[in-house]
């Protein structure tokens, strides 16, 4: 008599070009939208500055999901952390975009012609509530990068230290440059290629097997022992 053995398969998780994809595509759309962005909110600029912020309200919290995508095998203390602060970044900067990017625009494009000289300037208490939201949320991302690449440069070989660098410089250029043109696009440009120098090195990690391979089951076959 012969006996099956189900053998253990191990997944690889998604494809290398899927990962490189979810890192450097959000940052890199951003960056195309701030070469348009608009400098400042005006009656001339309203509905330009509101069809981008609408456009990249689904955009910027997935500079967050980089964070879980090059966390994804890790489990540390440190690891948990920089996912918390990535999400308070994803919270507090999608408030910025909603409330300085869609509300201010609406309001600004609806003001009627000769109401105000400057409509701008009943909002001035909002969009200060909107530039602290959103530096909460920039700060809250270069919390969770430096402790995702600390958690990074612990692993066993290779060390990242050109990705390292880049993706904290980028962060750092973040807390106040949004996307704006030139130096805000310039950062979302260095910060998807900071994120792609890190992904390697999710495959060196420990306890990474590789892609999965056809198993032959007959090598699990033998006999049962009387």
């Amino acid at each position: 008599m012969w006996r099956m053995d189900r053998p253990e398969v191990q997944r690889s998780g998604a494809p290398g070009w899927v990962r490189t994809a979810v890192l450097a595509v959000p940052p890199l759309v951003l960056a195309a939208a701030g070469v348009t962005h608009p400098m400042e909110l005006t009656r001339a600029t309203a509905h330009h500055w509101l069809v981008v912020h609408v456009a990249l309200v689904p955009v910027f919290p997935l500079l967050a999901v980089a964070v879980w995508v090059l966390l994804a095998r890790d489990d540390g203390v440190l690891a948990w952390l920089a996912r918390g602060s990535a999400f308070v970044y994803a919270a507090f900067y999608g408030a910025l975009d909603a409330v300085n990017g869609v509300a201010a625009g609406v309001l600004v494009a609806q003001t009627p012609v000769g109401e105000a000289a400057d409509p701008t300037a009943a909002l001035r208490p909002v969009l200060r509530i909107g530039n602290q939201l959103g530096w909460v949320g920039s700060s809250a991302f270069l919390v969770a990068v430096l402790l995702t690449v600390t958690v990074l440069l612990r692993r066993p070989g290779r060390r990242p230290w050109l990705g390292a660098v880049v993706v904290v410089a980028a962060s750092v250029s973040f807390l106040d440059s949004h996307v704006y043109w030139p130096r805000g696009v310039v950062t979302m440009v260095l910060l998807a290629a900071g994120l792609v120098l890190l992904e390697p090195t999710r495959a060196r990690q420990p306890g990474w097997s590789g892609p999965v391979r056809p198993v032959d089951v007959r090598s699990f076959q033998r006999p049962i022992s009387r």
